[in-house]
């Protein structure tokens, strides 16, 4: 869902990235903005991000290079550069380091939004092709709502495996209790909280197979998916 993104902001100009970040926040995402490549760059490798938007002129790293460092670790999140003028070849640079989008300045809110969308959308209808995932010895088919051990398959209800797939889409990493309930139950109230530890109990039990997959309480904040980290995993998530 788009009001969940989760957008790096790298933007030096101050009022540039206060109107632009008050913009994003209003349409629903969360915003972390940095005003240089260098702590965009620690940002990246230590949050979970679905998004990118980075001005080509950052200081001490250059948007460009910032790009690049992020494609060694994730080839697939989305990155809009934005800069001041529309040379051509900076938008040829600008694609070559992997940009899925370049917005040269005056440009309004509306279109970056519009662009922000139609970018996701893409995204999101290639990840959608895929529908099979490894939580550590269990299969998770997501197009036919079963969780599978060995050979033997459960069936689950939409909101065990729309909660499951929310843990597994954070693995190794803090699932915030709002996130989760605004995410499965669009609701923070107090009896969809109390439904929720229901449900994260039942997906507990059914994944008490594999010693090496657990969901974790982080007290006071959320929940935790631990499963065993592949190489790929470690290198999107910057280690």
């Amino acid at each position: 869902m788009l009001k969940f993104l989760r957008i790096l902001l790298a933007e030096h100009d101050r009022d540039i990235a206060s109107i632009t970040k008050n913009f994003l926040v209003s349409r629903g995402y969360t915003t972390l903005m940095c005003s240089n490549g260098e702590e965009a760059l620690q940002r990246f490798r230590k949050e979970r991000l679905d998004f990118v938007i980075a001005d080509i002129d950052i200081p001490i790293i250059n948007g460009f290079d910032l790009a690049t460092e992020i494609r060694k670790r994730n080839k697939d999140i989305p990155i809009i550069f934005i800069g001041a003028n529309s040379r051509q070849t900076d938008i040829i640079k600008g694609f070559k380091v992997g940009a899925d989008d370049f917005m040269a300045r005056p440009f309004s809110m509306e279109e970056l939004g519009l662009r922000i969308e139609a970018i996701n959308k893409r995204a999101k209808t290639s990840e959608r092709s895929q529908h099979i995932f490894k939580v550590g010895n269990y299969i998770l088919d997501t197009l036919h709502h079963v969780l599978i051990f060995k050979d033997r398959e459960r069936r689950l209800t939409t909101k065990e495996l729309d909660l499951l797939y929310l843990f597994y889409e954070y693995k190794n990493r803090v699932v915030e209790r709002p996130l989760a309930l605004k995410r499965v139950w669009n609701s923070e109230n107090y009896f969809n909280a109390r439904n929720m530890d229901v449900y994260v109990r039942r997906i507990r039990n059914m994944l008490c197979e594999d010693p090496d997959v657990q969901i974790e309480n982080v007290h006071g904040i959320g929940y935790k998916l631990i499963v065993p980290t592949s190489v790929h995993d470690m290198m999107n998530m910057g280690i």
